[in-house]
């Protein structure tokens, strides 16, 4: 084991996309000696995607996994002692300089009195075949990261809410075509958003309609559609799919421990990382419900430890 079990830590982090790395790096560098549980998705999200062409430094753009190992390379540089397990229980103190329980695979606990929670979020999936096969080979989850693959081409946008139209917003600047597939006959965005993509005349709304099938041998090539409305069926060929229909946020196991929104997000104190619970902070997706881009993941990952280090001067 890379810690002493009886002995308790000054920062345990839980996840390993670029919110946890990030905590790891700044906890490290100010000598609290962080253990980071990569979870069960080593890397995050950005290691189911092939190019990043979005994140700070990088001009010609870097392959997600490539991106995450460095991440965990630099972490291991301020000697982050990581672990390559899941927690799958925590047991948090109300108490002020009180003592966490982190409990992970094997009933193993390790207890620390400073947790930053980065868990992340996953995103909906619709349950067709070639969703998952195909993701980051024309199927996404981000236009703000993807789109500028399919610039002058046809995509797709599934869902009726705020994301949804937001990516459609977005991809209407750079793509020839967008299709937007909205399974019922309205939309649950807000009126401002449904009034700017009425005024786009790239895009094709399709009311009724699931889709059904993703075409393609090696990579997307089109979709199948179904209206309910009219029981018909029509495929359309695209180079991208963006599912838009919610992420879920990773925090089940935070659900009797700490003060979650409706959507079950942990709430933090307006610009920081602060949870309801002294000494646990939350950093990346878990805690973003809006923005959920790896850059602004990153920069929560060093606020909690920052916000850590204070919290440490005050006990």
């Amino acid at each position: 084991m890379l810690f002493k079990k009886k002995q308790i830590q000054d920062c345990v982090i839980i996840g390993s996309g670029p919110a946890g790395y990030s905590a790891a790096i700044y906890a490290a560098r100010a000598n609290m000696s962080p253990i980071l549980f990569t979870g069960f998705q080593p890397g995050g999200q950005l290691t189911t995607t092939t190019d990043v062409d979005n994140y700070l430094g990088f001009p010609e753009g870097v392959n997600g996994n490539d991106l995450m190992n460095n991440c965990r390379k630099q972490a291991e540089r301020f000697n982050t002692k990581i672990i390559n397990q899941s927690v799958n229980r925590v047991i948090l103190s109300n108490k002020k300089g009180g003592i966490h329980k982190i409990f992970f695979e094997n009933k193993e606990c390790i207890e620390s009195r400073g947790l930053i929670i980065a868990t992340g979020s996953h995103p909906k999936f619709l349950g067709i075949n070639k969703e998952k096969k195909f993701m980051g080979l024309g199927v996404s989850f981000c236009a703000t990261c993807d789109g500028f693959f399919h610039k002058e081409k046809d995509v797709a946008v599934i869902g009726g809410g705020d994301s949804a139209l937001e990516e459609v917003n977005f991809l209407a600047k750079i793509c020839r075509k967008v299709y937007l597939i909205v399974r019922k006959n309205y939309f649950k965005a807000s009126k401002i958003l449904q009034n700017r993509i009425s005024k786009k005349k790239n895009i094709n709304i399709l009311f009724y309609s699931n889709v059904t099938e993703i075409i393609g041998n090696d990579f997307l090539e089109g979709i199948k559609i179904f209206n309910q409305k009219n029981e018909t069926n029509r495929t359309i060929l695209v180079s991208g799919l963006f599912i838009a229909i919610g992420h879920i946020p990773n925090t089940d196991i935070f659900k009797n421990e700490l003060d979650l929104n409706e959507k079950g997000y942990i709430i933090v104190q307006k610009g920081k990382t602060i949870t309801s619970k002294p000494g646990v902070f939350a950093a990346g997706d878990v805690q973003d419900p809006d923005y959920q881009q790896a850059i602004t993941s990153a920069g929560t990952g060093c606020m909690a430890a920052l916000d850590l280090e204070k919290y440490y001067l005050s006990i």
